[in-house]
Order: structure tokens, then sequence, then C-alpha cells
């Protein structure tokens, strides 16, 4: 455990009790693999999400949020750190590390925002997916800790982590983190309380859904969704895509996350806590399901994608009283700006995390601007690097290609890629350019795999 890690930790018993009664709770709620089209607000007419659309009527929705990763682990980490896999070291899902004789945590040197929120004198509280190694052990200044053994898991009768135990749950495991969520925010209502409610839904396996929400899409013929060829690129999973049974398995288990979401916002509605809580709504990267003729995230190709589809995620903020109904916000954002802007939002500061490439769009959420806000977001995976304009996005691969460049503006689907076109051969340098110079100045020596290996002279 670095020196760094200690004394954070350590300033833990200096915080002032009147301060901490004054806080804002937080409830994060994260989805795994749930693309922003899924929700109804984000434009999809078949999709039964009635409580999450209540929640951006209510609150502040995001239109341009994107992860930094389009693979869980290091999108998680990312959220949680405000630092990027070039950064925090985890480039791909977590498989060995969670349970077992191999397991460890993969993140002993970063500060997450849990330990910072527990040194201002929150109680912290995770119910769900973990996904950073070691699930065994509680970590990040949490105190009450049930958690998925794995990264992954079936959908009834499942494996969870209790008070230093694994146990058999009974029934719906959505049901049964949303129960874990509502008694931690029951038993700490008379105090500061972070609760990260991480749903496994809707990833994989793609049945064990409740009939009721099954229904809700059977015979659905989805007109929303892009009816592809599959792509030239498509990995193992593109056989689903012969199944349509199995999209209504994937919009049930966003309905059941949809369903568990109204269940955790009337408690605290009961509860008379919403307007001293922030609930946010966000998953840890998109998923396509059908969209470019493949089914998956970034790794649902050889070579990796970087999609809009598989890194646009929903994003929504309410907080009754204090945000304003039913705005939006265009502003291009990414998941490195998640950390800054709650930090701001709740005013603790800035966080002590190394050398972060966020900033606070906390001002936007209350309707204001950001001087100077980026109009590009970042991404990386494996060896992808990518930079996303309003406009323009182009995807960089160190291991040779290819390369791709979209006009988002007419071009918004993705289908035409003008990386080889003579007339854009200018606005392709100039783009690779900026994105080199941009990880130049956050990527870490032992953290980045790739370094400056793909950085040739004639590209600077």
């Amino acid at each position: 455990m670095s020196r760094y890690y200690f004394v954070l930790m350590m300033l833990i018993s200096f915080i002032s009790p009147a301060k901490a009664a004054e806080q804002t709770n937080v409830v994060l709620i994260m989805t795994d693999d749930q693309g922003a089209w899924t929700l109804g607000c984000y434009g999809t007419p078949e999709a039964r999400t009635p409580a999450g659309d209540k929640l951006a009527a209510e609150g502040v929705r995001l239109t341009n949020a994107f992860a930094t990763t389009p693979v869980c682990s290091p999108s998680r980490a990312t959220f949680f750190t405000g630092r990027i896999p070039s950064q925090h070291g985890i480039h791909d899902w977590i498989k060995h590390e969670n349970i077992g004789p191999r397991a460890r945590y993969c993140l002993p040197n970063e500060i997450l925002l849990s330990e910072i929120l527990a040194r201002n004198g929150y109680t912290c509280g995770l119910s769900g997916k973990w996904h950073l190694g070691d699930s065994m052990n509680t970590h990040g200044g949490y105190t009450f800790w049930y958690a998925l053994p794995t990264g992954g898991s079936k959908y009834n009768n499942a494996e969870m982590i209790w008070k230093d135990n694994k146990i058999q749950t009974t029934g719906y495991l959505t049901d049964r983190i949303t129960d874990k969520a509502i008694e931690f925010i029951e038993a700490n209502k008379g105090r500061p309380f972070f609760i990260n409610v991480q749903y496994n839904a809707p990833h994989s396996p793609f049945n064990g859904h409740p009939e009721e929400l099954v229904d809700l899409y059977r015979d659905c013929p989805f007109n929303s969704i892009p009816k592809l060829p599959l792509h030239p690129w498509a990995a193992a999973l593109y056989q689903v895509l012969k199944k349509p049974e199995l999209l209504w398995q994937y919009m049930a288990a966003c309905s059941g996350v949809d369903r568990a979401v109204g269940r955790i916002v009337a408690a605290l509605d009961k509860l008379g806590l919403s307007e001293k809580t922030l609930v946010i709504f966000t998953s840890d990267q998109g998923f396509a399901f059908g969209h470019h003729g493949i089914c998956g995230k970034g790794n649902a190709t050889n070579p990796r994608n970087a999609y809009d589809t598989v890194l646009r995620i929903p994003m929504i903020f309410r907080h009754t009283g204090r945000l304003e109904k039913g705005r939006e916000v265009d502003a291009l954002i990414s998941v490195y700006d998640y950390v800054p802007t709650v930090l701001d939002y709740l005013d603790l500061g800035k966080s002590p995390g190394r050398n972060l490439p966020g900033r606070s769009f906390a001002p936007m959420l209350r309707g204001g601007q950001v001087e100077d806000w980026p109009d590009a977001v970042f991404g990386e995976y494996s060896h992808l690097r990518m930079i996303r304009t309003r406009d323009y996005k182009y995807i960089h691969r160190a291991n040779g290609g290819p390369f791709e460049l979209y006009d988002l503006k007419n071009d918004p689907d993705e289908t035409k890629n003008l990386a080889d076109a003579a007339e854009h051969q200018k606005l392709k340098k100039k783009l690779r350019q900026r994105m080199f110079k941009w990880f130049e100045r956050y990527a870490e020596a032992g953290a980045d795999p790739i370094g400056n290996e793909y950085l040739r002279p004639a590209d600077r």
C-alpha cells in the first residue's frame, strides 16, 4: 500500500461532524452493458423504462456522455478514480483476480471517489458488482459490502458476498441488489451516505429474466434498431443476432433495472430524503445489439472497436429542489469527468488523485456554462486510441491499423471510413496529433501498454 494512500486514509479521522451533517447524500445507480439507446428518454420508442424516463423528466439528462473504454473493469476504474486506463493500469475486464488464489485488489495506488467521500464523513456502501479485484474483501472506504464475487452472474439464485462470506441468494438478482441498497439507505437515513448500486444487468447471459418483463418485448419488431449484415470483424457472440428472443431478454433486463430504479427513488421519497440526495443513473459502457452488425461492446469485434453505440452511455442526475426538471446537457462528457463533477457538486474540492484529465461539469447541471469546455473526448482500449469531437472521430491502432475516420455530422452511424480518403488526410493528421499530445500528457509509464511506440516523427 502506497504512502500516498496511507496519508489520505489517515485524514478520515479529522473530519468535522458538523460539516458531514450538511452534506448531500449520493445514490449512484450503474448498470452493465447498457447503451443509451435502451431508454425511452434517449429516443427508443420500444423501450419500457418509465422510471428512468421519469428520472430524466425530474432531473438533468446528458445527451453526449461517453465511456473512456468500451469494456467494464477499466471503465469502472476510470469512473471511480477519474483516471484513464493508461494511468490506473486496468486495460481489460478482470478475469482471475476477483476471487480465489490469484485474487488481488487491482487499484492499490489509486484514490477512489468513495474513499474521498468517506474522508468527508460519508458512510459508504456497495450493493452489486465490484469487478476491480479481490471481491471477498472490502475496499475503497466502503463499510457496507454486498458484492458480486466475479464480473458476471446468472440472474436467479446467484451467489453474493456478505459479511465476509459467500452466500446463496434466492430469486431475481436485480431485486436482491435493490433490496440491499434500500436496506442501506434506511439504516443510514440520519447521516450522510453514499450508496453505489451496481447492477450486473443487462449483461449476458440473455436468459433468466421474469416473464412479465420479457412479455413487454415479446414479438416486438424493434424498428428503431438497424437490421444490418454481419460486421466483417464480428466476434463469436454474433450468433445471438440470429435469435431475436435474446434481444427480448436483454431489454427485459433493462426493464428489470428500471423497475429497481423506481423502487429506490420511491424509498428516498418515502423517507423524505429526495431533497437531500443526488441520484445518478448511468452505465459502465454502451452496447450494440445489431447496430453495426455486431452484438456486444468493444470486444465484440477483432480488432476492438470504438463505435459510438458501445461508448455512449445514459447519464441522468436528479436532485429534487436543486436541479431544474427536464434539462438537457449536450456537451461532450467523458466518464473521467465524473469524479471532478461529483466532488464539485458536493463542494468537496478537487480529488487528491494524480494528474486527473477530467473537469467538473457541475455548473452545467445547475444550468450554467463551463468556460473553455473541451470540444473532444478521448478513449482507449488496449492498442486502440480515439479522439471524438462533435463532428469527427478518429481511431488509431498502434499495431498498424486499421485506422478509422468518420464524419459524424453527415454519417452519425459511422458507416463510411474516410481514413484513406485523400481529401481528409490533413484532418486525419490534425486529429491524430491532438490525440497523441493528449495521451502524452496523461499516460503514465508502467500503466500505458503502448508508450510512445505509436508516435512516428511524421505524426508529431
